[in-house]
């Protein structure tokens, strides 16, 4: 089952605003989903870059967001745990919460994929990507993307 993921920041493949990359203030974009199914238990979030040169760069890891959230605001914190009980994982700079687009070259992708799970996962702050999509196998009731692009001036 597919769930529709937007910003209002940008569009779907469209370039993400400075604002939110490592060249400006680097803070999370304003995301919305919709479509959930029923029986959804949380929600988690992965950023990823697959064009980085040493593989898939990883932006941000978000697990155990409330079923009943339908987005995230704007500059969200970058603390191991939100005030709703969503955990953040570590990204590839080994940072807890978001880490903006820096590409070293060229124009890179960047997919802001959500799952809805039929679990809340029992997982500590701090887990890589890896460890998420490990955790979430076999419970992903649906999911979405949205990809937005940046080139560093």
């Amino acid at each position: 089952m597919n769930m529709e993921v937007k910003s209002t920041a940008f569009q779907e493949g469209a370039m993400i605003p400075k604002l939110y990359t490592c060249d400006d203030k680097d803070i999370s974009p304003p995301l919305s989903w919709s479509g959930l199914p029923a029986g959804v238990k949380s929600i988690a979030l992965i950023m990823d870059d697959p064009d980085a040169p040493v593989g898939t760069w990883v932006h941000w890891v978000l697990f155990n967001i409330p079923p009943d959230t339908t987005g995230l605001a704007e500059n969200m914190p970058r603390t191991a745990s939100l005030p709703n009980g969503a955990k953040h994982g570590n990204n590839s700079w080994s940072n807890l919460g978001y880490g903006g687009p820096c590409p070293p070259g060229g124009t890179h992708r960047y997919y802001f994929k959500v799952y809805a799970l039929d679990v809340v996962l029992a997982l500590s702050t701090g887990v890589t990507k890896a460890q998420l999509l490990k955790a979430m196998e076999g419970h992903i009731l649906a999911e979405g993307q949205l990809m937005g692009r940046y080139t560093r001036k």
